[in-house]
């Protein structure tokens, strides 16, 4: 019987087409689903549809490998594993070969070591990915969810798993089912192994009642995938139904061997009620003893298993449990909760003050569901610390240490006093075992004092003899004490422990949030966060940042290692996929380094590992470097930003330098040579019969307009190279005089009817400059200041010294700049007035001479206004070499 599962329709199209996932499910092998799978995809190649088969294991079934006759079959990929050469289906040759559909057989196979990741099914869902539709079998004894239930069935657990949530993001499902009773038949002809094989099996897991229980299970499974996608379908369409969407199950689980059964109680609970929304969390206790290592990667495992089938994963905080949980519980509308009976011991139970019970009496609302389980499932960590407290014996030796001190101290008391309260030295030495080493050493030391103080002091002497029922008072005191002591000493011990710890924890993190906030640079980024992350790790960190499309190692601590192929396979893994890879993940597990994708606020902006082996799974230091590593990421993508931002701002710069330098090359260019082509082109016309007068007037425009060209190309030249870094400077010992008196008389015969006052003194220091630039420099200020300042008045050059340097000062009493101009005076192309102004030149002046006098050292400043809200001063300031003695000033 063959029944087909309804395929998921009306979702949402991803932006990246995923391929279409088709599982024929069966209750046990041999029922015939690589056969079925086999016959679907001869009638799919009849129509026309490229079908590979990537890999399909037939176990010398006649019927199925004549199926394989006319498909195309896929060369496997051999991998060495301890000198065996084992064959493995080939991921890349079937992304890179990409049919239409690919048949992948044994959904639940388990991949040799060395392969890109452990389980089959982890490779379909990378075909998955890159658009190709895949056919698999899978029984449904390999599902995670169902492995107690098949435990219980069979009595063997299944090694090979899928995880639920992977079953679930099928598109379709056909469920291939025979009878036990024909399975059976089919066994003995041997038509599902060789007939040695055959028999067997035929006593163990085909068992009759095995095969009917396992057909019940895949019968459920494939009913309750159909009811699933009908509910999803009417959802969609709006049609009202009695839903069971407000079922919400929380799931608590210890660090103990119940952790990994009850997730998967949970998730069948969740299949139960329609995929109702299920959570898995554990309490962490402040106050309770530091998990040990086996117990903190148990508990790991079983988070990270609820994720892998569905649930969503919670930390909670609290020493009082019960609290915590109903609190969460409260918050987030829980209906079912799901815990084991625990270990909690019988005056717990009978005094009801075990979780369960303590739930159980204030859940008001809450269903219930305790999971019971014959194994011993003592937390491991339990199981350690009964270890250590067998074998260290230091505490028990310093409470009986307390106790011999204490009693020397009584016989001497007792020796000079008469009566003396000896039994308060005893309780003093029983508190110290206490307060010092717990609880089972202050009990010993109390029942040591007990018997020690009762042998020497109480009557009758040298005698165990309890000689009055107050004495079994006295022991009684000894032995509350003891409880008292030890169990509030070992809470306020196990208390400072983790404040000390947490404290070390944000210490680390600010230290490196410190070190992270004010970096620029990317790659100095990259170098911290390996620092910081070693430091957390005790081991070799690394870091990988995207450079010119290709991922590179920037940054590695305490050395940067040589990272060969396969492991940067597996750091390219982790930064295409944005998921963890390496040594303990599902892909490359057996690389040596673990790689976490460092992801930021907007983007992924790289990929950080860890030597392996370097952190227990679930440890306080894992959580750290995770944390390092997302403060890491942000600090890089925040890097990435400042330089994004100073590109974008320089293409802005260098766009409107584009501009405006077209600008005025259209305007300063053209005007000047139009002038002289119409002055010269009269000249030739009608040189002879033009007036003398006239002739001169246009042989000077054709002079002026020359020389205005010529300073506007020197200009653009001398931007040219002050922008390109090509600036030669050649500095000597000059008066600054010398150079203002050139300059002085290169732009003489601009002046007109202006005066130019000089103001030096009869001494001034030499400075070590360019004379060239600084004279350049000065003419390009005096021309500004002809330029802006109307004919009649003055415009003084002057010169000074100070301690530090020779200053020189040029004013002029023109309309001066308006204050909100002042700070970009100096910028390129900025004109105070329209650029139609054929005498007011490009705009460089300033700009060249601010360029050339920072080449030297110098400062260049522009004040205004000056005087009756008019002029403009600039300030230019030439450092000396060695300052002048103010006596010498």
């Amino acid at each position: 019987m063959i029944s087909p599962v309804l395929p998921k329709e009306g979702t949402l199209a991803a932006p990246r087409k995923r391929g279409r996932l088709k599982v024929f499910l069966g209750m046990s092998p041999g029922v015939g689903k690589t056969y079925e799978m086999l016959r679907a995809a001869r009638r799919r190649k009849v129509e026309g549809a490229d079908v590979v088969v990537g890999v399909v294991e037939t176990h010398g079934r006649k019927e199925t490998s004549s199926l394989l006759r006319g498909l195309e079959v896929m060369a496997r990929k051999p991998i060495t594993y301890r000198e065996r050469t084992l064959l493995e289906f080939d991921i890349d040759a079937a992304i890179a070969r990409r049919p239409d559909l690919l048949l992948v057989d044994e959904y639940a196979h388990s991949n040799a070591p060395g392969s890109r990741h452990p389980k089959r099914w982890q490779d379909v869902e990378e075909i998955l990915a890159a658009g190709i539709d895949v056919w698999t079998t899978l029984n449904v004894q390999h599902l995670e969810s169902l492995s107690d239930v098949v435990l219980r069935i069979i009595g063997v657990r299944q090694r090979e798993s899928v995880p639920d949530s992977a079953l679930s993001r099928a598109d379709d499902i056909e469920l291939v089912d025979i009878t036990p009773e024909e399975l059976r038949k089919r066994l003995a002809e041997g038509k599902v192994y060789v007939p040695e094989t055959a028999r067997l099996a035929s006593d163990n897991f085909f068992k009759l009642e095995n095969l009917t229980a396992l057909r019940e299970l895949a019968l459920r499974r494939a009913a309750q995938t159909v009811d699933d996608q009908l509910t999803a379908r009417l959802r969609e369409q709006g049609t009202a139904g009695p839903w069971a969407a407000g079922e919400r199950i929380l799931v608590m689980v210890t660090g103990d061997a119940m952790a990994a059964p009850l997730v998967r109680t949970g998730r069948r609970l969740s299949d139960m009620m329609m995929n109702a929304q299920w959570t898995v969390a554990h309490v962490d206790r402040p106050s309770a003893s530091r998990h040990v290592v086996s117990a903190a990667g148990k508990l790991s495992d079983a988070l990270k298993l609820a994720e892998q089938l569905g649930a969503r994963t919670a930390v909670l905080s609290g020493d009082d449990v019960v609290r915590a949980v109903l609190d969460y519980a409260h918050s987030n509308h829980v209906t079912q909760i799901v815990l084991s009976k625990g270990r909690d011991s019988r005056l717990s139970e009978w005094l009801g003050r075990s979780l369960a019970a303590e739930l159980l009496r204030q859940a008001q609302g809450i269903a219930i569901h305790i999971i019971t389980d014959g194994a011993d499932t003592v937390p491991e960590g339990h199981r350690e610390a009964a270890l250590r407290i067998r074998g260290g014996w230091r505490g028990y030796a310093v409470g009986v240490l307390c106790v011999a001190v204490a009693t020397g101290l009584a016989l001497v008391l007792d020796r000079m006093f008469e009566r003396v309260d000896l039994g308060v030295i005893y309780l003093t030495a029983v508190l110290a075992a206490g307060a010092i080493y717990g609880l089972r050493p202050a009990l010993v030391a109390a029942t040591v004092a007990f018997l020690t103080y009762n042998f020497l002091f109480l009557q009758p002497q040298f005698s165990f003899a309890i000689g009055s029922p107050t004495d079994v008072l006295t022991l009684l005191v000894f032995w509350g004490v003891a409880l008292t002591t030890g169990a509030l000493a070992g809470r306020v011990r196990e208390q400072a422990r983790a404040a000390q710890r947490r404290a070390s924890a944000v210490s680390a993190l600010l230290a490196a949030s410190q070190s992270l906030s004010g970096i620029g640079d990317r790659n100095e980024a990259a170098r911290i966060l390996a620092e910081q992350t070693s430091a957390a790790a005790g081991s070799g960190a690394v870091v990988l940042l995207p450079l010119e499309g290709e991922l590179a190692l920037v940054a590695g601590s305490p050395l940067k290692p040589d990272l060969d192929a396969e492991t940067m396979a597996a750091a390219r893994w982790a930064w295409e996929k944005g998921e963890p890879a390496g040594f303990g993940t599902g892909t490359l597990p057996r690389v040596r380094w673990t790689f976490q994708p460092l992801q930021g606020v907007r983007n992924r902006v790289g990929v950080a590992g860890i030597e392996s082996a370097a952190l227990s799974t679930g440890s306080d230091e894992e959580k750290l470097a995770l944390a390092l590593m997302d403060q890491g990421a942000v600090a890089v993508e925040r890097a990435d930003l400042a330089g994004q931002a100073l590109e974008t701002e320089t293409l802005r710069r260098t766009d409107r330098f584009r501009d405006a330098l077209m600008n005025s090359v259209s305007h300063d260019l053209r005007t000047p040579l139009s002038t002289v082509l119409g002055a010269s082109t009269t000249l030739i016309e009608l040189g002879s019969k033009l007036k003398p007068s006239v002739r001169e007037d246009l042989l000077l425009s054709i002079r002026e307009e020359a020389e205005r060209l010529s300073r506007y190309v020197g200009d653009l030249l001398d931007m040219t190279r002050l922008e390109g870094g090509g600036l030669n400077i050649r500095t000597d010992w000059i008066d600054v005089r010398d150079v203002l008196n050139a300059a002085a008389k290169r732009v003489g015969r601009r002046l007109g009817d202006r005066k130019l006052v000089r103001d030096f003194p009869d001494r001034l220091s030499l400075v070590m400059i360019d004379q060239g630039l600084l004279e350049q420099a000065l003419v390009n200020i005096l021309e500004n200041a002809i330029t802006y300042s109307p004919d009649g008045s003055a415009i003084e050059l002057a010169a000074y010294e100070d301690r530090g340097a020779v200053v020189i000062s040029i004013e002029d009493e023109g309309k001066g700049i308006p204050t909100n101009e002042l700070e970009r005076v100096f910028d390129k192309f900025r004109r105070m007035e329209a650029p139609s102004d054929r005498t007011k030149g490009a705009g460089l002046g300033l700009a060249i001479s601010k360029g050339f006098i920072e080449a030297m050292n110098g400062r260049i400043a522009a004040t205004s206004p000056i005087a009756e809200g008019r002029g403009t001063r600039i300030l230019i300031r030439l450092p000396k070499a060695i300052a002048t003695h103010p006596n010498l000033l």
